[in-house]
């Protein structure tokens, strides 16, 4: 029965982090074509996010162990649908999100008078690293992701997370593949904002969620 309602919840957690992040990423293209803009991110940029971070994250969910108090739960109704309500607003919320921190960091780069394809590679890497933080909040569906527990994650989730960072650095610093994907080298200032856009976006849902937990208790 544990087993079972493990596999169940990795499978929800697995849905949750895709929806949300791919209509993030639809919704900010989208928003640029109907208002007439520069693409945030470009179509090849939006290939590379989608098959570094979509195959590895999603994979390193499969693997999360159960969580605490699992069994302690009630039984889930047979009819309950797995794209539940909740999901939805949840899908909602961090498309929402998405689309502000990559049009928010997109804009600040033209405003500072930066260049169009670094404009576009600091937007690229919000996307990346809003994915991974959006993987810490989402392996914890039942309860709070802020314990050490949580943040020390699992070997599968480290090891998803370097690679991701390494390909990301590897693409923004490495001369044959800025070519190859139109990016830049980011300042170290501006890639700490980005990393810092990723931390207030994840306190954003979190405290969301400790909201709705509360609500249900």
């Amino acid at each position: 029965m544990r087993e079972g309602r493990t596999v169940y919840d990795n499978l929800k957690k697995v849905i949750s982090w895709t929806l949300p992040t791919n209509t993030g990423e639809g919704l900010t293209i989208v928003l640029a074509l109907l208002l007439g803009l520069a693409l945030p991110v470009t179509a090849v940029q939006i290939l590379w996010i989608n098959l570094i971070t979509g195959i590895t994250l999603g994979v390193a969910l499969a693997f999360e162990p159960t969580e605490a108090g699992t069994m302690a739960r009630p039984p889930r109704r047979r009819d309950a649908p797995l794209l539940s309500g909740e999901l939805v607003w949840h899908v909602v919320l961090v498309g929402l999100l998405f689309l502000a921190a990559v049009f928010g960091m997109f804009s600040y780069a033209i405003d500072k008078g930066y260049p169009l394809a670094l404009a576009q590679t600091m937007a690229m890497n919000t996307l990346a690293v809003l994915e991974i933080f959006h993987l810490f909040f989402i392996r914890n569906i039942h309860g709070t992701s802020l314990t050490w527990a949580a943040v020390r994650g699992t070997r599968v989730v480290w090891l998803v997370v370097l690679t991701i960072t390494s390909a990301q650095f590897a693409v923004t610093y490495l001369p044959p593949l800025q070519a190859m994907l139109r990016t830049q080298s980011v300042p170290l200032l501006d890639g700490l904002l980005i990393v810092g856009v990723g931390a207030v976006f994840f306190a954003i849902i979190e405290i969301e969620k400790q909201i709705r937990l509360g609500l249900r208790s």
